[in-house]
């Protein structure tokens, strides 16, 4: 999508396109920004996370997604993954500690193969050694779930600490290690990365008629907004 507040709306209208089909439809989404962006979680509160004067001065856009967690920054290098599951299909996948674990499991999986070591730590991260390489989050409705993270294999990893405070809530494992001593690149090409995940959850078959203009309306009525990403300061 043109714009990350796009990208993000068409997140959730994927995710209402499944909540409002007959069948019980399932689908994966990879997309990489184009620029710099920072991305707070739906209770971020911006003067907390976001330092918004370096925001400002760089003409970097802070979106607010609908899922919950903690704000990152994405652009070039950052893999972002977009995962519908049906609760239908899934039931147990309504507990959101079996939801978190299930998906990152298949991402351990998909990436494991060519980089060894990569576990899971904290609620949603996933790591190698003790450094982070991917941050998640999720948002359930009735019949669906929408699940989305992060994978970092080509980032310039100075940039968040430009553009982030210290997190409000941090996982003991972090041990309160700066931006730049917590997170680190995968050793993968973007190509190999979007291979081995699309092969993992045999995303094998194009979506047919995606929402762009049900995300399109969802960006210019919410996402691109002030009262959305403003919200709370």
């Amino acid at each position: 999508m043109p714009t990350v507040a796009e990208d993000l709306a068409l997140d959730e209208a994927l995710l209402e396109a499944a909540e409002t089909s007959q069948s019980r439809s399932e689908c994966l989404r990879l997309w990489e920004p184009a620029s710099a962006a920072v991305v707070v979680g739906r209770s971020s509160r911006l003067s907390a996370e976001v330092i918004l004067a370096n925001c400002l001065v760089d003409n970097v856009p802070v979106v607010r997604r609908t899922s919950g967690g903690a704000a990152i920054v994405a652009g070039p290098g950052c893999l972002m993954y977009s995962l519908v599951l049906s609760l239908e299909l899934r039931p147990e996948l309504r507990d959101v500690s079996v939801a978190h674990r299930f998906v990152l499991d298949r991402t351990i999986a998909a990436i494991g193969h060519l980089v060894p070591g990569v576990k899971c730590r904290g609620t949603s991260d996933l790591v190698i050694g003790d450094k982070k390489i991917s941050g998640n989050s999720l948002r359930q409705r009735r019949r669906n779930l929408l699940y989305h993270g992060t994978l970092l294999y080509d980032f310039p990893l100075e940039t968040i600490g430009r553009y982030l405070i210290m997190p409000p809530r941090m996982p003991d494992y972090r041990a309160a290690r700066t931006h730049d001593d917590f997170v680190v690149n995968l050793p993968m090409k973007g190509g190999d990365v979007r291979r081995s995940l699309a092969e993992t959850w045999t995303a094998d078959v194009a979506y047919g008629d995606p929402p762009l203009a049900d995300a399109r309306r969802l960006a210019q009525e919410k996402y691109a907004t002030a009262s959305w990403n403003e919200q709370l300061k």
